[in-house]
């Protein structure tokens, strides 16, 4: 099925992930599409990636062909789907590969029972009226399918197998022109495939495309993609203070939160039976829950057994559409760092946000810029010349950015004189390491961070992983070669004292690492099991994608060796006093587990939280309005049901969070997006 918004955050920034259990229908004998297929082009900012094509044979079945590739992530695959005299779907069949590896999957009814098996799970039981399959990969054409069903009800509501429900609604029109012909297109609101509504355009009743990310749009049709999105998201924007309305009106008044368990960000400890007031969203008062005072009239909070937590940092929260906020906040994240996402969208979420019309983290943002070709980044701004690049940063300064994040198909010989540049403004440099440099080349060269723990480890790398760093080997080069990499060789400890020196940070994101080299098909990953039960349905289908399919001379053994590796890395530079920025790169859902990680490779609790909480808020120059809870900062904070002095992973046991005046019920902020409890506790 096609990577829906909500269910595809984590995917489409990074990992796609699996071991195959028999071998792909290779590309060769997919099928030819013919000569007058319909086409849809798949673009996104960087570029086109591919395209998608059906065609109906003689006898009424409809094939379909799609090939992409994403940053050196590739899939060929081809679909066939058979439809019953009262138009839904008898059979339905997909060949091919994904980077997961085998994409095989398969459904059909007769004699009133369906029966189904795709990569991740499989099943079998009576069919009925309005129960219909979701597949769980495929081309454009089984989102079609599906979505024309939808359309066809009654009620616009349709059951999904395995589990879930689909419903439709009206949510916008919008006149658009290819220079030729003129169109006037109306948006469908779909909702019950992730946490958040997804928008889908059609011209009458023939589907027309999808505008997201990575946007499925006619040919000679890709100029409309801009103008979709601003009227898909000005529609969703029209809901967005209602929902900010229900979940978390202003508080009036003092908040005392009484005798709680306090992580003190400043001294790094835990201390007991504190009270936390807040007054018009700023702490007023920190102290022994014995000697201070709580105001008459106040709203008091029974903090017992309870832990207060300054609220939380996303590190490398690429933030999705309005639907993230509310997700985010359920985690206690109140503060990310964006590190790059579609210009005009992105920061017009953020002005909303800070205008109150969405509710949201704050957003320190950066401007993603890289060079032209297949490995290009979805969202970034893509750079020719030195000309551009450097009038790239000027575009970040211009446009509010905080930083600039450099990617892996950028000219190396762009970064020095990009970094002076930014520096001379006032930014940020961070990012990937450009394809054919080493990161100690970059560091010197101006980075100020490093994004993904396997970068920093690229020192140590062969030059043919370092010439290819921007595709797939970013990976599996780390994966294949850290385990032998010696932190303790004078190489190491003369490179690592350099960053040192220099105070270069360090966004790890560890967990899509983990899953990305270790994650096994129809398993949920470490980061999502304990939610498992609780989310929507189709995007806990979605995370069982598994690990990236290994090369066949790549062991497991050797990949789990390679991960220690790079959690021992974090350590050591954690112990150096490099700044460690704990990040996700997903939904946010994977914050605690980065934390966890931290934890396992001998963080002390109180070491581990500091890298969300008050580390990022100096490293960015925040440290005098949040990061800990401390008199006359932002009351921005989350209390736990939970000890995470002693189980880091009680951090996911949110019960209250309190950001920009509000103070909001995490069971309801998760409600919002579909998620039906709290996450489980770990032992």
């Amino acid at each position: 099925m096609l990577r829906f918004r909500a269910a595809m955050m984590a995917a489409m920034v990074v990992f796609f992930v699996g071991s195959a259990a028999a071998a792909p229908v290779p590309e060769k004998l997919l099928a030819k599409p013919a000569f007058d297929a319909e086409t849809w082009v798949i673009v996104s900012p960087g570029g086109q990636h591919g395209q998608s094509k059906r065609w109906v044979e003689k006898d009424g079945t409809r094939w379909s062909r799609e090939s992409m590739n994403l940053r050196g992530f590739k899939t060929e695959i081809d679909q066939r789907i058979v439809f019953a005299p009262d138009g839904t779907i008898a059979a339905l069949e997909v060949r091919g590969s994904v980077p997961q590896g085998d994409a095989a999957e398969s459904f059909q009814v007769a004699k009133g029972r369906f029966d189904f098996k795709s990569p991740v799970d499989r099943g079998a039981g009576p069919s009925r009226f309005n129960l219909y399959y979701a597949p769980f990969g495929g081309t454009l054409d089984a989102t079609i399918a599906l979505i024309d069903a939808l359309r066809r009800t009654p009620d616009g509501s349709l059951d999904l197998l395995p589990s879930g429900r689909l419903s439709l609604e009206t949510l916008t029109t919008s006149e658009v022109s290819n220079g030729r012909v003129t169109r006037k297109l109306t948006a469908y609101a779909v909702t019950g495939f992730g946490f958040s509504p997804q928008p889908i355009w059609y011209d009458g009743d023939q589907f027309f495309g999808i505008v997201d990310v990575v946007s499925y749009v006619p040919e000679r049709w890709t100029n409309a993609v801009a103008a979709l999105s601003k009227a898909q998201d000005e529609a969703m924007a029209a809901r967005a203070p209602g929902v900010l309305a229900r979940l978390a009106p202003k508080a009036t008044g003092a908040i005392a939160f009484k005798d709680v368990r306090l992580y003190d960000a400043d001294a790094k400890t835990f201390r007991q039976g504190m009270t936390v007031i807040a007054v018009d969203g700023r702490i007023a008062a920190v102290g022994p829950a014995a000697s201070t005072d709580v105001p008459t009239g106040a709203q008091v909070i029974d903090g017992h057994g309870k832990t207060l937590v300054p609220g939380l940092w996303d590190n490398h929260q690429h933030f999705g559409d309005d639907s993230s906020g509310p997700l985010l906040l359920a985690q206690g994240i109140t503060s990310i760092r964006d590190p790059g996402n579609r210009p005009e969208e992105l920061m017009a979420r953020k002005k909303r946000i800070e205008e109150g019309q969405l509710l949201g983290p704050r957003i320190v943002p950066s401007l993603m810029i890289d060079g032209p070709g297949k490995m290009t980044a979805q969202a970034a701004v893509v750079v020719k010349t030195e000309e551009e690049a450097i009038a790239a940063v000027a575009r970040a300064k211009r446009e509010g950015y905080f930083g600039i994040k450099l990617y892996g198909s950028l000219n190396p010989a762009f970064v020095k004189p990009m970094a002076d540049e930014a520096h001379r403004l006032g930014l940020r440099v961070h990012g990937h390491i450009p394809a054919g440099m080493r990161p100690l080349e970059a560091v010197r060269a101006g980075y100020d961070e490093i994004t993904h723990i396997n970068f920093v480890l690229m020192q140590a790398m062969p030059d043919d992983v370092i010439k290819q760093s921007n595709g797939e080997m970013r990976l599996f080069g780390p994966g294949r070669y850290g385990a032998a990499v010696d932190l303790k060789s004078p190489a190491m400890r003369a490179y690592l004292d350099e960053l040192t020196k220099r105070g270069t940070a360090i966004d790890p994101t560890l967990p899509v690492i983990e899953t990305v080299l270790l994650g096994e098909r129809g398993r949920l990953s470490n980061a999502y099991a304990p939610f498992a039960g609780t989310l929507p349905p189709q995007v806990e289908r979605g995370f069982k994608a598994g690990g990236l399919s290994p090369p066949a001379d790549l062991a497991r053994a050797t990949l789990l060796k390679s991960f220690a590796k790079l959690q021992a890395l974090v350590l050591d530079l954690s112990k150096r006093g490099v700044p460690v920025l704990a990040g996700t790169d997903g939904t946010g859902l994977e914050l605690v587990r980065e934390l966890e990680l931290y934890v396992a490779a001998g963080m002390k609790p109180v070491e581990a939280l500091a890298c969300a909480t008050i580390v990022p808020a100096k490293a960015f120059g925040l440290d005098g309005e949040t990061g800990s809870l401390a008199v006359g900062k932002q009351a921005e904070l989350a209390l736990i049901d939970g000890d995470p002095s002693k189980r880091i992973g009680d951090l996911r046991q949110v019960e209250l969070v309190m950001r920009d005046g509000r103070l909001m019920k995490a069971e309801d902020l998760r409600t919002a997006v579909g998620i039906t409890g709290a996450p489980k506790r770990g032992k």
